[in-house]
């Protein structure tokens, strides 16, 4: 019996071993899919709004003799934000500021529509327009929610991946720190509406 005792201990280790890192494995690839499962959503959010504002647009176009500059650059804006895409496996900053700053042109473009369209009474008696604008409404929540999912599901991975001794083996496994959704430039100073 002494002499299987040496390779009984050595085998309890090696399985103890293997246990151990499939774990820290097995946990990482699960939070990671929570991440993309989260990103997924965010799109969703970002797509539904895009399809929105087809309807708007042409809803605006139909109802008044609207400044084609405004629409035009709401139109350029969707077009550009649709462009981007972001690999949800190797999210990095970089990839979600560009995300971020084509999302902020469509909000931006969107805010000078609807402020414009104060001017057509008639146009905001429309209800098509008027339950478009609801929508739109519930959508940016809708995006708010799954942005701020995705940055609650960003956290625990990267907290995994970056613990130690986790951390020593995430980079082995291909594991590496996800960015997190930030507001965008400018969005700490109010917003200014000009009539």
């Amino acid at each position: 019996m002494k002499k299987f005792l040496p390779w009984i201990i050595l085998a309890v280790v090696v399985i103890g071993m293997y246990s151990w890192v499939k774990g820290i494995n097995n946990t990482a690839v699960e939070l990671n899919q929570n991440v993309e499962q989260s990103w997924g959503d965010v799109q969703t959010a970002y797509q539904r709004r895009n399809d929105l504002i087809g309807n708007l647009v042409n809803t605006v176009k139909g109802a008044a003799e609207f400044e084609k500059s405004t629409l035009t650059a709401v139109i350029e804006a969707r077009a550009k934000a649709t462009q981007v895409t972001i690999d949800p496996t190797n999210i990095t900053p970089e990839q979600l500021a560009q995300f971020n700053q084509a999302q902020s042109g469509v909000s931006s473009s969107l805010s000078r529509l609807l402020v414009s369209v104060e001017r057509y009474p008639e146009l905001k008696a429309n209800q098509n327009f008027l339950k478009l604008q609801d929508e739109l409404a519930s959508t940016e929540n809708q995006i708010l929610t799954a942005r701020t999912r995705f940055n609650e599901s960003v956290r625990p991975y990267n907290t995994h991946i970056k613990t130690f001794p986790n951390s020593m083996f995430a980079g082995m496994f291909g594991f590496q720190e996800k960015a997190y959704f930030n507001s965008v430039e400018g969005a700490d100073k109010p917003v200014e509406v000009q009539f």
